[in-house]
């Protein structure tokens, strides 16, 4: 599989662009805005879209996955029903942010936990990760190693929870439970910033690190 980052819009968030060279069929997860941007960058990849898939229901995450959806015609998938409410409120968000008007969408398919999405000949699993937000989920590639954990985990840092339906207990439990499983040398995509692996991150970030929660049993 092959990879790109695009960060979009004055958040900065990371929008990945999957591609799987086997098949030239490709993946763009959360299109939070800049969706002539993503269009380029699938041109250039030489790849055809066939999935739009979204983490969460935050703004700056799938901002313009209405319009990339119209514009393509392909489906989106995730991120779990819990996150319906924001997804709701995208019209409301956007403007209040200054993202301007975006298109709201309803998702295709819902995701839930353990549950796989596909595109070409690869296969993602599904994780949901609450915390951050109720119905967060996570991407994980298990031949590449590699997961996208939108904004459950970053380097050296962790996701909010001080917006509606926040639960730091829940986030915490999300990556002790659900990312650390994965092993240390997995790579993470975060929603914002470089990347980094799980075993950097259980070696040194300052709110997860084994050393950290070792202090709080």
């Amino acid at each position: 599989m092959k990879v790109s980052i695009l960060p979009v819009t004055a958040f900065q968030q990371n929008c990945s662009i999957l591609v799987d060279e086997a098949s030239c069929r490709a993946a763009v997860v959360d299109p939070g805005g800049e969706v002539d941007a993503i269009l380029e960058a699938l041109r250039q990849s030489g790849a055809e879209l066939e999935k739009i898939l979204i983490t969460h229901g935050h703004v700056d995450h799938c901002g313009c996955a209405g319009e990339l959806r119209r514009r393509t015609g392909v489906p989106v998938e995730g991120p779990h029903e819990e996150d319906r409410f924001w997804i709701e409120q995208l019209a409301e968000s956007g403007m209040r942010l200054g993202m301007g008007a975006l298109e709201p969408f309803t998702p295709d398919r819902w995701l839930e936990d353990g549950d796989s999405v596909r595109f070409g000949r690869l296969i993602l699993e599904v994780r949901h990760c609450p915390g951050h937000t109720p119905g967060h989920v996570i991407f994980y590639s298990k031949n590449d190693h590699l997961a996208m954990v939108g904004d459950v985990l970053f380097q050296g840092s962790i996701g909010r929870t001080d917006l509606p339906r926040g639960d730091h207990g829940a986030l915490i439990r999300s990556i002790t439970t659900r990312l650390w499983p994965l092993g240390n040398e997995v790579v993470f995509i975060p929603g914002h910033g470089p990347v980094s692996t799980i075993g950097e991150e259980r070696q040194s970030n300052p709110y997860v690190c084994d050393r950290a929660l070792a202090r709080l049993a």
